[in-house]
Formats: C-alpha cells, structure tokens, sequence
C-alpha cells in the first residue's frame, strides 16, 4: 500500500504567519491613515475654539461698559462692516495696491537677502566686517527709518520701497547664514569627495542642506516685509494709489473704529493666509527629506 502524501506542517503554518502578517499590516495602514475628514476636523476644532474665544473676550469687553461703542464696537458691527467692504471695489483696489507692492518689495528683497547671504557665509572676511551689522539692522525698527526714508525719496513709492528692503534683507540673509551654518561637515565632505567644490559644492550640496532654514529666513522677512510695508502706507499717502493703510490712516482721522477694526481683519486675514503658503512650502521640504510633522 502506497504511503500517504501529506503537506508539510512547516509550510502550513509559513501561509499562516504570513496571512496573520498581512493582516497586522493592514490593521497598521488603517490606524496610521485616519479618514481625511477627522484629521481636518483635528487641524481646524483648536483654531475654531481659540477664534470663538476671543470673539467671546471682546464681546464681553464690549458690552461691559468699559469705553463707549463708538470707541470700541463689538464683533457684530464689526464683522457686518467687513462684509460690506468686501463687496466694494475700492477695497478690493487698495487689497491689489498693498499686495503689489508687498510682492514686488518682497521678491526684490529675496533676491538682494539670499545673495548677501550666500556671501557672507562664504568669506569669514565678509562675516566679521557685517555679520553683526545684519543682525542689528534686522533688530532695529522699520518704522525708524521713515524719516530718513522721506528726506531721501519724499512722499513716494521708493520711500516705501526703501523701508521693506531695508527690514526684510536682513532677516532672508540671516536665514541662509544660519542655514550654511547648520549643514553637516560630513555631508560638505561627502560632497568635495565625489567632485563639488566652490560655487558647485554650495549648489549641489550646501544649499540644498540648508533649504529649510532659508525659506524659514523667507517666512519671516515677508513678516518683516509686510510690518514695514503697511508702517509706510500709514505714513505715505501716494495720490491715486489707495491702499489699506492708507484707508486704516483716513478711518483713524475720521473716528470711524468700526471701519479701522474691520481694515485690521482684513490686514490680519492676509498675513495668515500669506504665512499659511510657507507653512505648505516647510511641510513639504520636510515631508521629501523624512522628517516627521507634528500633527
């Protein structure tokens, strides 16, 4: 009699492991991608909450008595009036004449900051002479240099000009002298090892190493863009060019605080919304280079 073929026991329990593994791996995939509604939901109830408080804070600061309505309105009226400027083509106008000019300031002041960066992280010569001179310039208040910003271009578009480059260039070049700061020697070494050396080591391998701490030195010289920017419309009133510092500077003379508070939301909107594209641009450098982001 023939004997009895049966299977292995060994290979009967690899499929086995093998499907239980399968199976761990899904219950992993499962739980490391929650449904994009819930981490939506998860990024956006914190803001919801801390919007809704504040809101609450200056509604009670309001009716409480503490300065009459004409001085300090609540968000009501507020907000009311916010919806009636976003419908008005003026204000639309003054929101594409400060955007212009944040822009063009900006991309100028990119350009001068990241090429002084570069510079000075290059030449230790460079970095004694103005490392400390950057810095203090970026410390130093933009509204300071109004005066002498008038005196050399009178009430004028340059004027303006003059006072982003010179609050902005500072912060972009100390983020690329940080960032060159920061790049590993083992990777500069890995680099001049297969061949880069001076303007191809800082293209190939400098540079790109210290790509998050230069667009965070980006980040922030359009903070220090935008401060110096609507400092400048406050104080240069250009004919035919309205902007919202120049309407935020009419709403004070006036005494039109609903009008002022309104202006400042719609100021305050674009700066988060203009911070929000870098915040997308660092999650991104992050996300290509493996590092986790918290949330």
């Amino acid at each position: 009699m023939a004997p009895e073929v049966t299977s292995p026991p060994a290979v009967v329990r690899d499929w086995a492991q093998e499907s239980q593994i399968r199976g761990l791996d899904a219950l992993d995939l499962g739980s490391s991608a929650p449904p994009r509604a819930h981490a939506l939901w998860m990024a956006a109830w914190p803001k919801l909450a801390a919007l809704a408080m504040a809101l609450g804070l200056w509604q009670l600061v309001a009716i409480s008595g503490w300065r009459e309505s004409y001085v300090l309105p609540g968000p009501v009226p507020v907000f009311a009036e916010l919806g009636r400027q976003l419908v008005l083509p003026d204000f639309w106008k003054a929101v594409g004449v400060t955007m212009t000019r944040g822009a063009f300031g900006f991309a100028i002041a990119a350009v001068l900051g990241l090429l002084l960066g570069v510079l000075v992280a290059r030449s230790r010569i460079l970095r004694a002479a103005i490392g400390s001179l950057i810095t203090g310039l970026q410390t130093m208040p933009s509204i300071a240099w109004f005066p002498l910003a008038i005196l050399l271009f009178q009430l004028s578009e340059q004027a303006i000009l003059f006072v982003i480059l010179i609050g902005a260039v500072p912060s972009i070049a100390n983020g690329v002298i940080n960032g060159v700061d920061y790049v590993p020697a083992l990777l500069v070494r890995a680099g001049r090892n297969v061949g880069a050396s001076g303007l191809s080591l800082y293209r190939h391998v400098v540079l790109p190493a210290a790509l998050p701490s230069i667009v965070s030195g980006l980040k922030q010289g359009w903070a220090f863009a935008w401060r110096s920017l609507l400092a400048g419309e406050l104080l240069v009133a250009i004919a035919n060019r309205p902007s919202l510092g120049q309407y935020l500077n009419q709403s004070r003379e006036l005494g039109d605080t609903t009008y002022m508070i309104a202006l400042m939301i719609a100021i305050l909107a674009i700066g988060i919304a203009v911070d929000a594209v870098f915040c997308i641009v660092e999650r991104g450098i992050r996300r290509r280079r493996g590092v986790v982001v918290a949330g």
